[in-house]
């Protein structure tokens, strides 16, 4: 059984940095393609960042592009997301989901999430 489970959101102001971690269990996480995704209160479900398992080639969303850095670490079955100068528009739940390329996003097999929320 898939398992991923999130950790490391909290409160945090404008400008300052989170790092989110990912622990995932019940497959072959070193030969998955990983993403984050986040859903805003409101608002659709919405791709953040994607890691191959291959070359470790990153991407991400144009909004958070220079600001969020994902990175995984295949030993310790791993996925990471380094956040850093937050906006307030940054506040949502934070996923990792498995990056399948025959499925739609919204079916990716994910986690419940770790709540990010960006406040003075």
């Amino acid at each position: 059984e898939v398992q991923l489970v999130e950790s490391g959101g909290g409160l945090v102001q404008p400008g300052g940095s989170l790092t989110l971690s990912c622990a995932a269990s019940g497959f072959n996480f070193g030969v998955v393609d990983m993403s984050w995704v986040r859903q805003a209160p409101g608002k659709g479900l919405e791709w953040v960042s994607s890691i191959n398992w291959r070359d470790y080639n990153t991407y991400y969303a144009e909004a958070v592009k220079g600001r969020f850095t994902i990175s995984r670490d295949n030993a310790k079955n791993t996925l990471y997301l380094q956040l850093n100068s937050l906006k307030t528009e940054d506040t949502a739940i934070y996923s990792c989901a498995q990056a399948l390329p025959s499925i739609d996003m919204e079916r990716w097999p994910r986690g419940q999430g770790t709540q990010v929320t960006v406040s003075s």
